[in-house]
Parts: C-alpha cells; structure tokens; sequence
C-alpha cells in the first residue's frame, strides 16, 4: 500500500545539527517546513538558506523552548494553522550534556532528563492532539542508539532519556495500531553534530551532511523503527543487546 505525501512536516530542534540537516534535506525534497528552536536569529538564517535551496517550499519559524510545555501546544497549533495541517511532527530537540551521577551534577543531569523526555512526551501529545481526530499524521522520535543499553560515565542520564523515547514511541505504536497515524522511533548512530563536536575519537562517525541525508530517507520510508546509518548499526544493534556490561563500558 503506498504511503501518503507528507507534505507540511513540523521539526524542533531545527536551528542546528540533525535538526538543521534534516531540514536542507526535506527542502530539497519539496517538503513544506515548520522550524523550532529556542534561537530565534539562527531559524531566520536557516529559512532564508532553505528557500534559496527551493523557493517554492513554505518555510514557518517560531522560537521554542521545549522545556515550556504548554508553548510547546501553543506553538504546534500555530503551525498548524499557518500550513494549512501537519503531516510529519519530528520529536528531535534534545540535550546532551551529563556527568557521572553522584558526582554533585545533579542539576546537569536532571535537565537532560526533563529535556529529552518530558519534552518529547509534551511534544508527542501536542502532535498527536491534532492527528487524533483527523485519524492521519506521522509523528517521528529520535533516539540514539544509546538507548539500547544502559550507558556509563556522562553518558547515563542521556541514554536512560533516550530509552525513554523509544519506549514512548512504543507504547504510542501500540495504541495507534489500526489508524492512519504512524509512529517511527529512529536510532541514529554516531553523526557529527554540536552535541558530539568536541567529542575527537569516535567510532564509525560520519559527518551531518551525510548522517542526515541517512536520516531523512529513514524516515521517509516511515519504520516502527530504524537504525541510521544502517551500516554498521543495523547489526551493532543486535549485538548490544547481548554483549557484556564490561565491553559496553569500554565503548562509552
């Protein structure tokens, strides 16, 4: 059965890295765009760069801290209003930051969580407040593929966060089973971004251009889920989730 043109496609996060990629990606590919991020000046410059990539796409911007959660519903209503509906609502905005628990980070570690998890969970419920009666739409998780174990040092709150999603993701899928609405968790490997760009030895890392260009065509294939790249992820999956804690830790 073919799939519906996703045409109006709402991201946050979108003022950087993956959510900046996915965005010159789905612009080239002819796709109405609703950009959110908490700053305002790098949105602006990013649609004046997407309009010149294809002048006929719609481009909305609105400043949006996901941590508000009732901006989050406020501002999903608008762009929905301003586009004429959504179709595709990518749950990206995150936090990267952490430190070993314990060691007096608490607030760090606190954040990351309220961000990437309780962010994503106001996010999917104002998507899905305005898919529901339409019974129609396309709602888009990113993980990592952190999530599929529990990570040491100033990786375990973002892991645990991401584990989250994916579980979320998971129950939506169950509950919209039967609908028009689909749900996708995607699990991007290592791609270059501002969360990892300080980061100098990291394994099968690919650049953003690159990672993005994986990811948006994961996702226009519209999975429960996906591993990006799929090579090596695909079976690195598998792997974590049968290898010991000690060798996970080394990889960390």
């Amino acid at each position: 059965m073919s799939r519906p043109r996703r045409r109006n496609i709402l991201i946050t996060g979108a003022s950087s890295g993956l959510g900046a990629g996915m965005a010159r990606e789905f612009a080239a590919r002819g796709h109405n765009l609703a950009l959110a991020a908490r700053r305002i000046e790098r949105l602006e410059a990013l649609r004046s760069e997407l309009l010149s990539i294809n002048p006929a796409v719609e481009v909305a911007i609105r400043q949006l801290d996901v941590d508000r959660h009732e901006d989050v519903f406020t501002v999903f209503r608008e762009f929905d209003d301003e586009l004429g509906g959504l179709d595709r609502v990518i749950v990206n905005a995150g936090l990267g930051k952490g430190q070993p628990l314990g060691t007096g980070y608490f607030r760090a570690n606190a954040q990351t969580a309220n961000t990437n998890f309780l962010g994503a969970l106001a996010q999917s419920e104002a998507a899905l407040e305005l898919m529901r009666p339409r019974g129609v739409g396309h709602v888009v998780l990113i993980s990592s593929m952190s999530a599929l174990r529990g990570m040491p040092r100033n990786m375990t709150t973002y892991a645990a966060s991401k584990a989250a999603v994916a579980s979320l993701g998971e129950g939506m899928r169950a509950d919209l089973t039967g609908t028009g609405i689909r749900v996708s968790t995607i699990f991007p490997g290592y791609i270059r971004s501002e969360i990892n760009e300080k980061v100098k030895k990291v394994p099968f890392i690919v650049d953003t251009e690159t990672g993005c260009r994986a990811l948006t065509a994961a996702i226009e294939r519209e999975p429960a889920k996906a591993y990006v790249p799929s090579w090596p992820w695909v079976p690195f999956a598998y792997a974590m989730k049968v290898l010991p804690l000690s060798v996970i830790r080394r990889m960390a």
